[in-house]
């Protein structure tokens, strides 16, 4: 197994090496479904998403799959999200992981955006025609972890992407995957690295794209033509972290976390976080995140301060079955801030 573990850190320290200053300033806003980077869990969400290698369950589906394998059993969560406060953006979100077999855990997500109601406007009436639409973004996907010896986790996910609105839509696949590395006396030194929104490319297609246009030939009547939209690319994205717990004696763990995320479609950000964590009744997260190489007047919205908490009961005495309530913030240049709030089962 030893060699397993020289293997898997081998491969994944030449990923890095190959793609580390990939982030690419120069085709900021090419790449499209921008939605499959928005945290819709709330755990993670409160250390702005930068536990790479340390994030465990249903939230390692969004950051880094081979987390997945570290639940006892089942694990149910249901979240959801007022992004850009006063915006009328909501995203709702459900996830499930189940063990199956000795070492292995099945997972699914669906996340679903609410962008709310917009006026229908044509050429013929930009002011709009008195009728509304509602634009409809989701993305499922299926996960799959394996741990190898509780030292080396891997895991892919497979997901469906989908924008549509009244009358044209696109649609694509893509793949995450990742690994978990954890050493140390106590588990307390972990590694991770995570690839994720590597897929095909969207198009857009429907009625909306076509037009009625006269013939041009001596009869009179009217052909339809439809207009092709350019293909776009999905934001891919790689995330390197880690994370060491300090253990309090009779009070907890104080646990770091570092990540490195380079953007293929914009600029690299890095950033560090604290977990105060007191047994398994309640814990306290709090981090920030940057941008790198930024320039004055230009920045990516996700980035800042963010700060979240957790509250977790067992149903009865003794049982390891819980109940956790789980609650991010983050601040943001524009509008008031990202809420993220979750329910959490675990059995």
């Amino acid at each position: 197994m030893n060699k397993l573990y020289t293997y898997l850190l081998i491969g994944a320290l030449v990923s890095v090496s190959c793609v580390a200053f990939a982030g690419n300033p120069d085709r900021q806003g090419e790449a499209g479904a921008n939605q499959l980077l928005i945290n819709p869990w709330a755990r993670s969400a409160g250390l702005h998403t930068m536990n790479t290698a340390s994030i465990t369950g249903v939230d390692a589906m969004f950051l880094n799959v081979a987390g997945l394998s570290r639940v006892n059993k089942t694990q149910i969560q249901i979240a959801h999200t007022r992004y850009l406060s006063g915006a009328d953006i909501n995203i709702n979100a459900l996830g499930l992981a189940q063990h199956v077999g000795k070492s292995g855990v099945l997972g699914v997500s669906m996340v679903s955006f609410d962008l709310g109601k917009f006026d229908y406007t044509t050429e013929d009436n930009p002011e709009g025609t008195g009728a509304t639409f509602s634009p409809s973004f989701f993305n499922i996907g299926t996960s799959y972890s394996h741990m190898f010896d509780n030292k080396v986790s891997v895991g892919v996910t497979f997901k469906f992407v989908s924008e549509s609105v009244a009358n044209a839509r696109a649609s694509a696949f893509g793949i995450d995957a990742g690994v978990q590395y954890v050493s140390g006396p106590q588990d307390n030194f972990k590694f991770g690295i995570s690839l994720r929104n590597v897929g095909s490319k969207m198009r857009f297609q429907g009625e909306g794209l076509s037009k009625g246009l006269p013939n041009p030939g001596p009869f009179s009547y009217n052909n339809t033509y439809y207009e092709r939209s350019t293909a776009y690319e999905l934001p891919s994205q790689l995330n390197i972290g880690m994370s060491y717990d300090w253990v309090l004696q009779h009070f907890g763990r104080l646990g770091f976390v570092a990540n490195f995320t380079s953007n293929s479609f914009s600029r690299d950000q890095i950033g560090g976080g604290l977990v105060l964590a007191m047994g398994e009744t309640f814990s306290l997260r709090a981090g920030y995140k940057m941008e790198l190489n930024k320039v004055e007047g230009e920045s990516t919205l996700d980035n800042g301060l963010a700060a979240g908490f957790t509250v977790s009961v067992p149903f009865k005495k003794d049982s390891k079955s819980r109940f956790a309530i789980d609650y991010a913030y983050r601040t943001t240049a524009i509008y008031k801030g990202i809420h993220n709030i979750g329910v959490r089962i675990d059995l």
